[in-house]
This record gives structure tokens, C-alpha cells and sequence, in this order.
């Protein structure tokens, strides 16, 4: 602004003063009265609102010819306009004829005319104050040709009743099936020709293409229905991340076909059913599990597994133990004693899960089970993927980063799947739950994700692991001790009877002593038809319980065909081998899961009989792996019945096996049986 022939820049003000300071950097505080009552008083360089609204930001979308002449004008408007070009260095004074104290704006603008002819531009005076009322009044964008700002209309001069018609049918196939671009333009003349009788004239054909391209866009209207219901279920409101700050604050749940071919128990090949409980806060994987069809036990079991911990099992390297990884664990383990000799998986107690509207969710067993832990359930909305997105992209990461590495990979779809999968060697469903349960302590616990970030330091990911060992600090760690007798009771109930030979399950003979009163005894629960309640673990086929009448308890009974191996893997032996290695590191655990991903992918070892009968044999023989989970201790172990005595009797051969006494049959007299009465 000018004062008293003084120019000053305005740099703030409070009520009626003005701050004011000059070219040499002295600030001055002036009423605003005495301002205005100056007789030279202006001010320099004023705009109006429209001029500096957004206006230079148009020019970044025109050509570049274009924003040079418009900024050529400028600066010339602005030399008319304050006397200095706006690059004009500090202290410099206008040029004769352009000096505002002493010439009028239309004396400048006749100078600057003159000099702009005399350079070879065809400029007239009126051209040039036209452009200056337009730079007042708009900035910048005002000298341009507005045609050229003009923004066209997104579908041309197609009639809107056809826009709508033609979106009304995109619409439509939204849950419909895939169908061709032309069956979408003849359903829209049905429509139009519904709503308006014939009286909209249609566009030709090449039009309406372009039409369907522009409203369908990123709809997949004619690709895949999958990813288009996905898309339409999407939320129109901005995504948004909830606010969680502890472990198990939140968690989702979910199930999926896994992309894998295994052997199922009648030794078929077939598809199973991943399920997997994810938490939000530190991405952990704290429980997944393969079934051939998922059902709501085998919900209320992941819910268990997830309260217990990983513990390491025969053939996993010791980079692998949560003694050598990231995690706090010997203060845990002081807590929490089950953690003596836990894998690097982390044990989360569930606050809120958040599940779909399956029907295995929301089954009265699965609720049950959450209100028995004391687990908040929620339900998200119908076709709302969006609701848990952590859980969708553990599924999808499970695909890729696991599945694809595994012999038998039947691929995302039929278009991506290849042939003679059923010949190659495939792995148990067992067998394959043994190595995803070693793929997620080795691999997903200790892959920095792109989700954990540190919010000062934004460049930095951090693994499950080391979000977890961060948050626990500030947050505690709180055992649930999930009991033996808890365990049991989430498992899944059948109604068996006790026979002289035992428990018949699943083509599975279990036997022990305990159930020697109750052979060939009525249950007295005429509701059941007098049978004995059973339950079983669906993942672990070497045992089952019966709930004892006298005690109420349970009794463990063994399958009686169960082989063991008779390894001594005590905690002696575990902290022996543990003391003399170091403790993990990055390579070891990198190491162990390109180890666990080429023996995946190598499939399990070639018998020498590959017929399909023999194939169901094998499967039905197979035991499973051990357990992951408390049990109750039984009151005596049976060993199982194998026909042969334990390794390392006193008594027998080489082998180690004790030889039976040899009774010799007699020879069969026909004429001596004949004289027999029966």
C-alpha cells in the first residue's frame, strides 16, 4: 500500500491497527484512520476474490504455448497496472512513463502499447486495457481463450433419457450374469423404449459403445462377476480405519476355499477350506485352520486355538522359537508358562471379532463359544467385504505367498488351472495344515507389512512380531489360561454307544480301561437314545473323550491303530539343544522358510503304489500330527495296541521286540468233529 508517498507492505493486523513495514525491514504500527486519511492513499497490487481463487491452477491443464502467452500478458498487465515488473529486483523504481504517482493507468497503458508495437506485437491500445480489466477480474485464467477452459460435457450430445436408459442396464448386471456389451445396449432400448414409448430417437451404434465405456468404467460390467458385486458393494463414503491401540482389541474372522489340492481321508483328491482369525493392531495370524467343509465347531476351535500357544514341533528349525525371535519372551513366559516353549507366534485374547454373514458365523454354536471366552461379537453388514478388508487380504495373501509354492495348486479359477494335478504327489490335509502352521511363524510373523508404520516415521514397516513386542510394553500382556476341560467342551459333540470292543468314529476304533464299566451300558439319556456324548477334535484324530458319569470329568480314549515312535522329546533334551544355539536371526529364519516352501513344493515323499484303492488306504492309516493345544492329563495313558511289545524290553531279539510264546494248532479230524454235539 502508499502513504505519504511511502509504499509499505501490509504484514498484519488486530482490530484497527495496521502493521506495516518498508523496504528496509522497519515495521511501523499505524491506525487505520490515519491511513485512509491520506491523500495518496492506495492500495498496490489489489485483486479481487475471483482472480485469486485457483486461477493460475488452471493453467496446468492447458497446452504449453498456451500458459506461456498467458503468462507473457501478465507480466505485462502487471507493469501496466503497479509501474515494476513483477521480477523487478528489490530497491528498483519504475521507468519513465510507467511510475504510478505521476502517470494515470491509461498514460501507462498508451506507453506500454507503443513499446509492445515497436517489439514486432500487434498490440492496440484497447487490446491491451481489455486485458488488464480481465487480470483484474479473473488473474490469470482470464487471459486465456475461455474456449479453451471450457470443459466439455462427459457424454457429448447424447440425449439424457438414453444415459439413463444405458445406466439403468448397467445396473442390472451388476448381480446378474456376464454378458456381452451388445445384450446391455439392447436391454437399454427395452428400457427406453418402456419409460418413453418409442419417442427418443436412439444414436447409432458406434455412440452407444462409447456410451457403455464411459458409464461402465472400472465396473466390470463385462469381466468378472466376482470383482464386480465386489465393486458394487464397496462403500460410497471415504474408507476409514478404526482406531485400535492394543492387541486384541479388534480381530476378524473369515473362511475361503484354499487354492490347493489335498487327500482327503477316503484318499480322493479334493479342495478344502482355510479359516483364519487375524488381528487388526499387530496383523498376527493367531490361528488358521484347513477343513474339507468349514462348519460352526470348526469356528468355535479356531477361537480355542487362538487362545493357545504354537508350540515347536519335531523338524522345525530352532530359529523358529519365540526364546530367539523379537518378542519379550521371557517375561511373557514368567506370566505365562505355556509360553516355555512356544513358537514365535504371539498369543492375542480376542476383545471384538468381526465376521461376515456366513451361516458358520452366525450359528447359535459360534456365539455361544464367543460369549463362553467373553468375546464381543460382530456381525458386519450383508455383502460388505469392505468391513473387514484385513482379514480379505490375509486370504489373498495366503494365495500367493503360500498356496502357489504347494504341490497341487489348482490355481485361482479353471481359466488359471492346470492339468494332471491329481497325479502329482499331493499332501494330506493333515500334513498340509503342519506346514501352513509352520509358514506362519516363520514367514507372515516375520514379514514387515506395508499397514504397520510407524506414524513418525512413515517410511519404516514394521513386522507382526516387532508390532506386537511394541504394543505389548504399553499395554500388558494378560493370560487367559484356556483349561484342558475348557477345550474340550468348545470341541464338537456325537452320540456313540460303548461297545466290548470300544468306541467306533469315523471307521476309527478307540479303546482304554476306563471305559471297562461302561461297555455295553445304557447312558441313561433317553433324549439320545441311551448313547454316550463323544467329543472330538476335528484336527487331531488320535484321541477322543467321554464324559465320565461319576466324576463328570473327562476320559481320554486313544485310537487303537495310533503309532507312535517312541522318541524321547523331553524338556531336558528341548533345553540342552536350545542352550547351544544362538539366537535367531534374519537369515535363519529367511533360510527356514525357502526351506519350508521348496519341501511344500516338492510334495510329500513317492510310495511305490500310486493305484487310487491304495491311495484311500494310506489315508485312512495316516496319523496325524501332534497336538497344538491343552489337554487334560488322563488318569492312566494306555499304550496302543500294536501287536508287540515297547521298544526297549528287557526281553527279545535284535529288534528290540519281544517274541510270543508259540502255540501249535492241531489237525483238523472231520470224523472226529462229526461225532460232536453242539
Amino acid at each position: 500500500m502508499r502513504a505519504a508517498g511511502v509504499v509499505r507492505t501490509v504484514v498484519g493486523w488486530s482490530g484497527t491497527l495496521v502493521l506495516l513495514t518498508d523496504e528496509a525491514g522497519q515495521t511501523e504500527g499505524v491506525r487505520l484512520a490515519h491511513l485512509l486519511s491520506e491523500a495518496d492513499f492506495a492500495v498496490l497490487g489489489q485483486r479481487s476474490v475471483a482472480a485469486g481463487v485457483g486461477s493460475a491452477a488452471v493453467l496446468d491443464r492447458l497446452p504449453g504455448e498456451v500458459t506461456e502467452r498467458a503468462l507473457w500478458w501478465e507480466r505485462q498487465v502487471l507493469e501496466v497496472i503497479h509501474g515494476l515488473a513483477p521480477d523487478a529486483p528489490a530497491g528498483a523504481v519504475a521507468r519513465p512513463g510507467f511510475d504510478p504517482a505521476v502517470t494515470t493507468v491509461t498514460s501507462r497503458e498508451q506507453v506500454k502499447a507503443a513499446e509492445l508495437r515497436a517489439a514486432g506485437h500487434a498490440v492496440t491500445v484497447p487490446t491491451l486495457k481489455r486485458q488488464r480489466q480481465r487480470y483484474e477480474a479473473g488473474g490469470v485464467a482470464a487471459l486465456v481463450d475461455q474456449r479453451l477452459l471450457r470443459q466439455p460435457s462427459r457424454f457429448g450430445r447424447v440425449d439424457a433419457r438414453v444415459v439413463e436408459a444405458v445406466r439403468a442396464a448397467v445396473a442390472e448386471a451388476t448381480d446378474d450374469s456376464t454378458r456381452t456389451g451388445g445384450y446391455l445396449l439392447w436391454r437399454a432400448r427395452q428400457i427406453l423404449d418402456e419409460c418413453h414409448h418409442g419417442l427418443v430417437v436412439m444414436p447409432s451404434q458406434a455412440t452407444l459403445y462409447r456410451l457403455l465405456d464411459k458409464l461402465a468404467v472400472g465396473l466390470h460390467t463385462t469381466g468378472s462377476a466376482r470383482s464386480r458385486r465386489s465393486v458394487a458393494s464397496a462403500p460410497s463414503a471415504p474408507f476409514s480405519r478404526p482406531r485400535v491401540f492394543a492387541p486384541g482389541e479388534l480381530m476378524e474372522m473369515d473362511s475361503t476355499p484354499l487354492d490347493v489340492l489335498v487327500l482327503l481321508d477316503d484318499g480322493t483328491p479334493g479342495r478344502v477350506e482355510l479359516t483364519g482369525v487375524i488381528d487388526v493392531a499387530t496383523r498376527t495370524v493367531t490361528a488358521a485352520v484347513l477343513r474339507p467343509t468349514t462348519k460352526s465347531v470348526d469356528a468355535s476351535i479356531l477361537l480355542a486355538r487362538a487362545l493357545t500357544p504354537e508350540p515347536m514341533r519335531p523338524g522345525w528349525t530352532q530359529a523358529l522359537a519365540m526364546s530367539r525371535s523379537v518378542l519379550p519372551h521371557r517375561r511373557l513366559a514368567d506370566i505365562d508358562e505355556r509360553l516355555e516353549h512356544a513358537a514365535a507366534r504371539p498369543v492375542i485374547v480376542p476383545e471384538t471379532i468381526v465376521v461376515d454373514q456366513g451361516s458358520v458365523f452366525l450359528s447359535r454354536n459360534f456365539r455361544s463359544s464367543c460369549a463362553f471366552l467373553g468375546i464381543n461379537f460382530q456381525p458386519t453388514h450383508p455383502g460388505s467385504p469392505a468391513e473387514k478388508p484385513h482379514v480379505e487380504k490375509l486370504m489373498s495373501a495366503v494365495g500367493t505367498l503360500f498356496a502357489q509354492f504347494v504341490s497341487g495348486y489348482a490355481g485361482s479359477n479353471t481359466e488359471r488351472r492346470g492339468r494332471g494335478l491329481e497325479a502329482k504327489a499331493l499332501w494330506s490335509m493333515l500334513e498340509l495344515q503342519n506346514l501352513l502352521d509352520e509358514w506362519i511363524v516363520a514367514a507372515w510373523q516375520n514379514r514387515p507389512h506395508d499397514g504397520l508404520r510407524d506414524p513418525a516415521t512413515p517410511g519404516r514397516t514394521f513386522t507382526p512380531n516387532e508390532k506386537y513386542a511394541t504394543l505389548v510394553e504399553s499395554t500388558g500382556y494378560l493370560p487367559v489360561a484356556l483349561s484342558g476341560d475348557d477345550y474340550i467342551a468348545l470341541l464338537p459333540t456325537c452320540w456313540k454307544a460303548i461297545n466290548a470292543y470300544g468306541i467306533k468314529h469315523r471307521h476309527r476304533t478307540y479303546d482304554a480301561e476306563q471305559l471297562n464299566p461302561l461297555r455295553r451300558q445304557p447312558s441313561g439319556n433317553t433324549a439320545h437314545k441311551n448313547l454316550w456324548q463323544v467329543h472330538h477334535d476335528p484336527y487331531d484324530v488320535s484321541r477322543i473323550w467321554i464324559r465320565d458319569p461319576d466324576t463328570g470329568g473327562w476320559i481320554t480314549v486313544f485310537w487303537t491303530h495310533l503309532h507312535r515312535d517312541g522318541l524321547p522329546f523331553g524338556e531336558l533334551a528341548w533345553d540342552h539343544v536350545r542352550a547351544k544355539l544362538p539366537d535367531a536371526t534374519q537369515a535363519e529364519i529367511a533360510e527356514a522358510v525357502q526351506a519350508l516352501l521348496r519341501r511344500a513344493n516338492r510334495g510329500p515323499d513317492p510310495t511305490p503304489s500310486t493305484s487310487k484303492r491304495d491311495r484311500r488306504v494310506r489315508a485312512r492309516t495316516r496319523s496325524t500330527t501332534p497336538p497344538a493345544w491343552p489337554r487334560p492329563e488322563p488318569a492312566a495313558t494306555p499304550e496302543p495296541d500294536t501287536g508287540t511289545t515297547p521298544t526297549g524290553a528287557p526281553d527279545g531279539d535284535d529288534t528290540g521286540q519281544a517274541l510270543a510264546e508259540v502255540i501249535p494248532l492241531g489237525v483238523f479230524d472231520p470224523y472226529l468233529e462229526a461225532t460232536k454235539r453242539w
